[in-house]
């Protein structure tokens, strides 16, 4: 048994030794016990219950911390691990002087890089069917249609993904796209052919919120619903190098709305060019508002039943030429030379020996955004002298890939606008590409350019959207499913995603402006 070291514990040692015996012998003799011996023996039994609290208020003590109050306590005790660094490092063991090391707690903890999941969409499970759906939305309202009719033949050539020296059908060899057949049926008769449809039970463009998406008009909603549900009442001899067919609707127009004859139509493109779906939903997220309503269908009178691009003709567009689909002529050279004029910008009226077009300045900058996000090339860079091009593109094969040495010479391709809106585009003929590298990106669509539109860089900036693009692409039922589902659209939105990053660090390495484009 070890002695005491301190003057009180060997106080209460020696006081103990005394008191448990007396006690001992009091209780277990014979004599009877005074007053004297029970006031003797109830002090010794109050000392050592004294004893015994002193003991367990000690471990207590020992237990916490030196020097931190209850509530430091308590703090220190939820702090998640305020020792361990987050770049996993540990401080070395301290040293305690005779050569011994003190071996700290270490614990092990697993940084896994984190990626941003993507917000859970509203009715992403779908929910029973409503019969509310079945007809009453087929059909939009005679203001879902605007402008002045234009041939058919002339709306199919403009539509046309091809520019010229085109080799007509080239595409469907190269790639072993199969041409269309069409079925014979009792449905309505137009072009020569008879194509038949069944009514659509339910809407192809689901909405189970109370609202659609805020970037969508309800023109935009409208012309969806009317492409994607409405029924075939013919087609038009169109004349399309790509295999594109002018599909009429059954739909009502009012008289002072003329569109593609009594009824609205639609091009029906190749299942290749389904990427111009995506493209009209980016548009109007960026809010860019230039494509025209593009939607994604199964036609029962198509032999394959694939889902192609279905896109609503606007009889509005200004006619084009035969060559390169555009309202205006333009070569490379001449575009680069408009850029530096800013035609129309603040309202100031271009000189005329400026050579400026009627189209304003700042829509050059977002026809650039656009297409640098989806790639596209068949508009400011029809060569293809900015990237490098494969087989299968179409300035391949039409051999025009290898006259790059000239290239203000160039002719810019699918420039069009609207008769009664000269100043502003539209963008025809989206067809976009999600399968080129990085390494690959065509950066000759963004020359020139030193100013990019707000709305449009906002959203990029604001990591919304992937959440946008899958609520507005949701809409879409075939092409949602088309496309694999959620797993699939994810895919192409890491596409895009990765090019809005680069396109962000080449403005603030470019030092160009954003500005509201809102005129």
């Amino acid at each position: 048994m070890s002695c005491p070291d301190k003057p009180g514990q060997l106080i209460n040692w020696f006081l103990c030794s005394l008191c448990v015996p007396r006690v001992r012998k009091l209780w277990s003799s014979r004599r009877p016990r005074t007053r004297r011996n029970l006031l003797l023996g109830t002090a010794c039994a109050i000392y050592l219950g004294f004893l015994v609290s002193q003991v367990g208020r000690a471990s207590v003590q020992h237990a916490r911390p030196a020097g931190k109050g209850p509530h430091q306590s308590r703090a220190a005790t939820e702090a998640p691990f305020p020792e361990i660094p987050l770049d996993g490092t540990l401080a070395p063991p301290e040293s305690q002087g005779n050569g011994t090391t003190l071996q700290p707690n270490v614990v092990y903890i697993t940084l896994r890089s984190k990626r941003s999941k993507p917000a859970n969409i509203r009715g992403t499970v779908k929910p029973k069917r409503r019969k509310k759906y079945a007809v009453a939305s087929r059909v939009p309202g005679p203001e879902a249609l605007v402008g002045s009719s234009l041939r058919p033949q002339v709306a199919a050539r403009a539509m046309d993904s091809e520019v010229p020296g085109h080799i007509p059908g080239g595409n469907l060899a190269k790639t072993g796209e199969r041409p269309w057949r069409w079925i014979q049926g009792p449905g309505a008769r137009g072009g020569g052919a008879d194509v038949q449809l069944p009514p659509a039970e339910e809407s192809n463009i689901r909405i189970y919120s109370e609202s659609a998406p805020s970037w969508l008009s309800k023109e935009d909603i409208g012309q969806m619903r009317l492409l994607a549900n409405g029924a075939v009442a013919g087609l038009q001899p169109a004349q399309s190098r790509s295999g594109a067919r002018l599909l009429v609707l059954e739909g009502t127009t009012g008289p002072s709305v003329p569109a593609c004859g009594p009824s609205p139509c639609g091009l029906l493109k190749q299942s290749l060019d389904m990427s111009e779906v995506f493209a009209f939903h980016l548009d109007r997220i960026l809010g860019l508002n230039r494509t025209l309503p593009s939607v994604s269908r199964k036609s029962e009178f198509i032999q394959d039943g694939r889902p192609c691009p279905f896109i609503l003709w606007d009889p509005s567009l200004s006619p084009t030429n035969n060559e390169t689909h555009s309202s205006v002529k333009l070569t490379w050279g001449t575009y680069q030379q408009l850029l530096k004029q800013k035609c129309w910008q603040n309202g100031r009226v271009p000189k005329p020996e400026w050579g400026c077009t009627e189209i304003h300045h700042h829509e050059w900058s977002k026809m650039a955004l656009f297409d640098f996000l989806l790639q596209i090339y068949n508009r400011l860079d029809t060569n293809c002298c900015g990237f490098r091009p494969r087989k299968e593109d179409t300035c391949v094969q039409s051999g025009r890939s290898s006259k790059c040495d000239n290239q203000d010479t160039v002719v810019l391709a699918h420039i069009v606008q609207r008769k009664q809106d000269p100043r502003h585009l539209v963008f025809i003929d989206n067809k976009g590409f999600f399968d080129r590298s990085e390494d690959n990106l065509n950066f000759k669509l963004l020359e020139g350019i030193r100013e990019f539109p707000e709305s449009a860089v906002s959203v990029l900036k604001s990591q919304h959207l992937r959440q946008k693009l899958l609520q507005s692409l949701f809409l879409d039922k075939v092409y949602w499913e088309s496309q694999g589902g959620r797993q699939g659209i994810e895919k192409l939105i890491d596409v895009i995603e990765q090019r809005a990053k680069i396109l962000l660090t080449y403005i603030n390495a470019h030092g160009a402006k954003v500005l509201p484009m809102n005129e």
